[in-house]
């Protein structure tokens, strides 16, 4: 199955713990274009890198399986949208958020809502 080339990775701010002051939940935080390199990620997903972003995404369910952030994984708080990218021109895709646990460098299984 041929997979995308190219996604935008979106970080947010969890919109119910975001506190005055903050980016409102509509407002990434930072984003990273990150291009396939033609290898499988631990996951078994294709893995994604670029902008200081290490992605395994599932190009089936447009899923983050795997981040890491400037070699580091997630902190609390922060949801993970990604939109693919259609020969460099912009979003697609964004609605397929994820809530990132500490300790661990992939996404829950549960959409963040």
């Amino acid at each position: 199955m041929s997979h995308p080339q190219n996604y935008e990775i979106l970080l947010f701010p969890e919109p119910e713990e975001s506190a005055a002051g903050t980016p409102g939940p509509g407002t990434a935080i930072r984003s990273a274009v990150v291009a396939a390199t033609g290898d499988t990620g631990t996951s078994g997903y294709p893995r994604y890198v670029g902008d200081g972003m290490e992605a395994d995404i599932d190009p089936a369910s447009h899923t983050v399986e795997a981040l890491l952030v400037d070699g580091s994984e997630l902190d609390y708080g922060l949801t993970v949208r990604i939109a693919e990218r259609i020969g460099g021109s912009g979003p697609v895709d964004t609605d397929n958020g994820r809530t990132a646990d500490a300790g661990e460098d992939d996404a829950p299984d549960t959409p963040a809502r």
